[in-house]
């Protein structure tokens, strides 16, 4: 059975493994979510060998599991998951290992509404000098790639925070 997987993730295509993503988010949005799951049988094999098409980098916010979010089952994504969706180098390592030792397709950057971490990089250098070491490196990278100057300009908050969220 994994011989038969890997062959069917090696045959599909970059557009067709995007477009089972967007269906997925689709049947997941409209409450028709089917999360495949898997055999006792399927799951054995995937302790030796796996074959996700896609890598997702996403934010580790309990509200958008990912694997859900794309109604997706075991082995069908590669994910990576760090607070505000950052790159630094292990999530760069992670990626750059699905990409080359598991031959993704596909690799996309999910990032959501009300993320907590973009939301904290948006606060002064000061106040974020205040928190955990490694958590204020991280907010300073994430705030590093965010367009402060632009983000201002838009004065309702719903629509700064979408925006903030599209430019990290």
């Amino acid at each position: 059975h994994a011989q038969q997987s890997a062959s069917l993730a090696k045959a599909r295509t970059p557009t067709e493994v995007l477009l089972d993503l967007q269906r997925g988010n689709a049947r997941f949005w409209m409450g028709k979510a089917q999360r495949p799951e898997k055999s006792a049988f399927e799951r054995r094999a995937l302790i030796m060998q796996q074959y996700p098409s896609v890598a997702v980098l996403g934010c580790s916010d309990s509200r958008v599991p990912v694997e859900i979010v794309f109604d997706q089952g075991l082995g069908d994504l590669f994910v990576v998951r760090v607070a505000g969706n950052g790159l630094d180098v292990s999530t760069s390592a992670s990626l750059q290992f699905a990409i080359h030792h598991l031959k993704v397709k596909v690799v996309v950057v999910m990032g959501h509404e009300a993320c907590g971490a973009i939301k904290a990089a948006q606060l002064d250098e000061a106040t974020i000098k205040k928190e955990p070491a490694d958590l204020a490196k991280a907010l300073l990278g994430i705030k590093a790639g965010l367009d402060e100057k632009r983000l201002k300009c838009i004065h309702d908050p719903r629509s700064q925070d979408r925006e903030a969220v599209a430019s990290n």
